[in-house]
């Protein structure tokens, strides 16, 4: 599915190399298959039916890597998916009209894609949002990246998604109108705000290194 919704995250953490780490009860480590399930049932519970399939995130999961680095990473308590973060390696995505190369000022070819953040109701402002996003950075930058784009869902409540990318170093491009309305006409995305098909509009944000 071509949805793409940045959500959720609080307080910044601090984050290491290593491809597991702790904070509290809190453990980060990078996106695995045994992991899908719990991915798949979080991302829909909270951004609408069909936003996450096996077919779909075994796909994200394939363009998360380059160099055999994986840029995707979890947050797990008691072994539960609590928080996922989707990113697509700088060689993995292709740019199409909801991008604006032409406003990044980095090098096109660099920008990895911040393809969607996620943390359960439950555990947010505790850092989680923001600590995912710095093992996605580190590891982009380990791939090769300088910067990294994203869409971001307007409609968050509280306009959160757009805060705390903000908050963590995101700036906006520009703003694109029914930014998911083909996901939801024609891939069955459910968009847990619209009444009938997608509306929202996306907020093109770019976050450099």
């Amino acid at each position: 599915m071509g949805s793409n919704i940045e959500k959720c995250g609080e307080a910044a953490l601090s984050t290491t190399g290593s491809a597991e780490t702790a904070t509290d009860t809190i453990t980060f480590i990078q996106l695995s298959p045994e992991h899908f399930e719990g991915v798949i049932e979080l991302g829909n519970s909270v951004h609408g039916d069909n936003y996450l399939t096996p077919e779909l995130l075994y796909k994200y999961y394939n363009r998360s890597f380059h160099n055999n680095i994986n840029a995707s990473w979890l947050a797990l308590q008691n072994n539960t998916v609590v928080g996922f973060r989707l990113t697509f390696a700088h060689t993995q995505w292709t740019q199409d009209k909801w991008c604006s190369p032409h406003l990044w000022n980095v090098d096109k070819e660099k920008v990895c894609y911040f393809k969607c953040n996620t943390v359960s109701p439950l555990k947010q402002a505790l850092g989680i949002g923001s600590a995912l996003l710095a093992k996605s950075i580190e590891s982009a930058k380990a791939q090769g990246a300088v910067a990294g784009l994203a869409h971001i869902w307007l409609a968050s409540p509280g306009n959160s998604a757009f805060k705390y990318f903000s908050k963590n170093g995101g700036v906006l491009v520009r703003k694109h109108a029914n930014k998911w309305r083909h996901a939801s006409i024609h891939e069955g995305y459910d968009c847990p705000v619209c009444s009938g098909y997608c509306e929202c509009e996306g907020a093109e944000m770019l976050l450099s290194f």
